[in-house]
């Protein structure tokens, strides 16, 4: 169940949601029950696919950019689709980065970046934080 939990939460996280997965994930780690590889599968497979759907926002969603309800604001995508112009792609190893990673990964899907290279990128900047963290976070207990 903790696993799932984990999941979920990562998932959301990614998603332009105000969401954090890092607390779940420091408190599951202090579960000597759990095993950090599993978590970090948990916590990287949900917050790779959180970010695959803002790639979908932004690949059929942007003809709504602008309406009241529509999540991401016209200036987010803007200095986003600026910092995607001027480092590239490469970019996307950020897309872990509180504020500026979703809107990022909005802006890759409304710039028809392929989604396997999008994916790829995004996997291992997000799998490395969350390895990074279980390693650092794991030595702390």
């Amino acid at each position: 169940m903790a696993l799932f939990e984990l999941f979920s939460l990562s998932f959301l996280a990614a998603t332009i949601l105000p969401l954090s997965s890092e607390v779940l994930l420091f408190a599951l780690l202090n579960d000597p029950d759990n095993m950090p590889g599993a978590l970090w599968l948990a916590a990287t497979t949900g917050n790779v696919l959180g970010a695959c759907v803002n790639w979908g926002l932004g690949y059929w969603g942007m003809q709504f950019l602008g309406r009241r309800w529509f999540p991401v604001k016209r200036e987010e995508i803007s200095r986003a689709e600026q910092r995607f112009h001027r480092y590239g792609a490469w970019s996307l190893l950020l897309a872990w980065v509180p504020v500026i990673g979703d809107p990022l990964t909005v802006v890759a899907g409304a710039l028809r970046y392929s989604f396997w290279r999008f994916f790829l990128l995004v996997g291992l900047g997000k799998g490395g934080r969350y390895a990074l963290l279980i390693v650092f976070l794991g030595e702390s207990y």
